[in-house]
C-alpha cells in the first residue's frame, strides 16, 4: 500500500467531520500559550511576566493533561474532553478580563495556570482514536496506523502554524486580548465537537483494574520525555526570542507569524514520514532528525532581523515533525495498549513543561540582553536532543514494541 493510499483510506474511515474537527479542535491549545505570551507581556511591558505566565499555562496543562489522560483511559474521552473544552473556554475568558481590568501579575500567574489545567490535549486524544478507527476496517494495518501518526504530526505541526498566525493576525487587526477570545470560542464549538464525536465511542475505556495497572514507564519512555521536554524548549525560546525581535522592530504582532514559520516546514516533513521504509528503526530516525535539529538551529546565533528569523525557522521546521513522530509513534507502541491515553498526554505534557522552561528563561535572557540570548536557549536544548539520542540508541532500539 502506497502512502497516497494509507492516506485516503484513514480519512475514508474516519471521516472528514472528524479530521476537520480533529484539526480545529487542537488549535486553542496552540493559540492559548503565544496569545497568553503576547497579551501579557504587551500590556505589562514585562517579558518575565509574560514569560511567567505563558509558562504556568504549560506547566499546569503539563501536569494535569496525564492524569486527564489515565481518566479517558479508564470512563472514556467524551467526559473528559467535554468538561475540560468548556472549563477553558471560561479560563481564557477570564484572563483576558483580569489582563484588561490591569490586575496584578501574581493573578495573571494564577489564572493563567488554571486555565492550562482546564485546557484539553485533543491532539495526544486524537491520536489513541486511530487504531481502533482502523480496525473498523477488518484486520488492523500497520502501515495505516503509521500513516495516522504521520498526519497526526502534521496536523499537530499546522496547528501551531494556524495557532500562532491567527493570534499574530488577531492583534494586529484588533488586539491581543481579541486571539484568546477567539480561541475560547474555538474551544467551546470544536473541543466540545470533538468529545461527541462518534470515534468517541471507540475508546470507551475500561473501570477493570487489571487493565489499568498495567506499567507504563520504561528507560525507553523515559528517553521519550526528555525528548520532548527539549522540544518544549525549543517551541518557548522560540517564540519568546521571536516576540523580542519582533518587539524590537516595532512589529510586536508579527511575533506570532515569525513562530508560524516553524510548522510550515515540519507540516512537509511530517506528512513525509509515512515514506520512510519501515526497515528504519525508530531508534535511527530520532537520532536524524535530533542531528537535523542541532544543526539547523546554529543559524539563530546570527540573526539580527524579522526576515532573517524567518529564513532560519523556516528551515529548521523540516526537523521538528520527524522528531516528534519518531518519539510518539515509538512511545504508542512500548506501552500497554490500556494505557495509550496517559502515555501521550505524558508526552505532550513533557513538552509542555519544556515550553514553561524554555519560555521562563528566554523571558528572562531576553529582558537582560535582548533576543539574541533567548535565541541561544533553542539551539542548547537543540544540541541537548542530539546528545540524549546518541547517548539512548541502545536503549531505544532495545525497547520491546507492540
Amino acid at each position: 500500500m502506497s502512502p497516497l493510499t494509507a492516506y485516503r483510506r484513514l480519512f475514508a474511515l474516519a471521516g472528514p467531520a472528524y479530521v476537520v474537527v480533529a484539526f480545529l479542535g487542537r488549535l486553542p491549545l496552540a493559540m492559548s500559550q503565544m496569545g497568553t505570551l503576547l497579551l501579557v507581556s504587551s500590556t505589562t511591558g514585562s517579558y518575565t511576566l509574560g514569560g511567567l505566565a505563558a509558562g504556568a499555562l504549560a506547566v499546569a496543562n503539563a501536569i494535569v493533561s496525564p492524569i486527564a489522560g489515565a481518566t479517558a483511559d479508564r470512563i472514556g474521552q467524551r467526559p473528559v474532553v467535554l468538561a475540560q473544552s468548556f472549563a477553558g473556554a471560561a479560563g481564557l475568558s477570564a484572563l483576558v478580563l483580569l489582563t484588561q481590568a490591569g490586575a496584578a501579575g501574581g493573578w495573571l500567574v494564577l489564572v493563567a495556570g488554571m486555565t492550562g489545567a482546564a485546557m484539553p490535549q485533543i491532539g495526544p486524544l486524537a491520536r489513541v482514536r486511530w487504531r481502533p478507527i482502523t480496525g473498523r476496517a477488518g484486520r488492523e494495518s500497520p502501515q495505516l496506523v503509521d500513516a495516522a501518526f504521520s498526519y497526526e504530526g502534521a496536523a499537530d505541526e499546522a496547528s501551531f502554524v494556524l495557532g500562532p498566525a491567527l493570534v499574530g493576525a488577531v492583534a494586529v487587526l484588533i488586539d491581543p486580548a481579541g486571539s484568546l477570545l477567539v480561541a475560547a470560542g474555538l474551544l467551546v464549538v470544536f473541543g466540545g465537537w470533538f468529545a461527541l464525536h462518534p470515534t468517541a465511542a471507540l475508546v470507551r475505556g475500561s473501570r477493570g483494574g487489571a487493565r489499568t495497572k498495567a506499567r507504563i514507564l520504561s528507560a525507553a519512555f523515559g528517553v521519550l520525555v526528555v525528548a520532548q521536554l527539549l522540544v518544549g524548549v525549543l517551541f518557548g525560546s522560540v517564540q519568546t526570542g521571536a516576540t523580542a525581535l519582533a518587539t524590537a522592530e516595532g512589529m510586536p504582532g508579527v511575533a506570532g507569524l515569525i513562530h508560524a514559520m516553524l510548522g510550515v516546514g515540519s507540516v512537509v516533513a511530517g506528512l513525509s514520514m509515512a515514506w520512510v521504509p519501515a526497515r528504519i528503526g525508530f531508534d535511527k530516525r530520532i537520532l536524524v532528525a535530533a542531528g537535523a535539529l542541532a544543526v539547523l538551529s546554529a543559524p539563530l546565533v546570527l540573526v539580527h532581523s524579522v526576515g532573517a528569523m524567518v529564513a532560519v525557522v523556516l528551515v529548521l521546521g523540516f526537523a521538528v515533525a520527524p522528531y516528534m513522530i519518531s518519539n510518539f509513534t515509538l512511545g504508542e507502541r512500548i506501552v500497554p495498549i490500556s494505557r495509550v491515553g496517559q502515555a501521550m498526554t505524558l508526552l505532550a505534557g513533557a513538552t509542555g513543561i519544556g515550553y514553561a522552561v524554555g519560555s521562563t528563561v528566554a523571558g528572562r535572557l531576553a529582558d537582560a540582553g535582548g533576543y539574541a540570548p533567548a535565541l541561544g536557549v533553542t539551539v542548547t536544548a537543540a544540541w541537548l536532543a542530539l546528545i540524549v539520542a546518541l547517548a539512548s540508541q541502545r536503549t531505544l532500539a532495545a525497547a520491546p514494541q507492540r
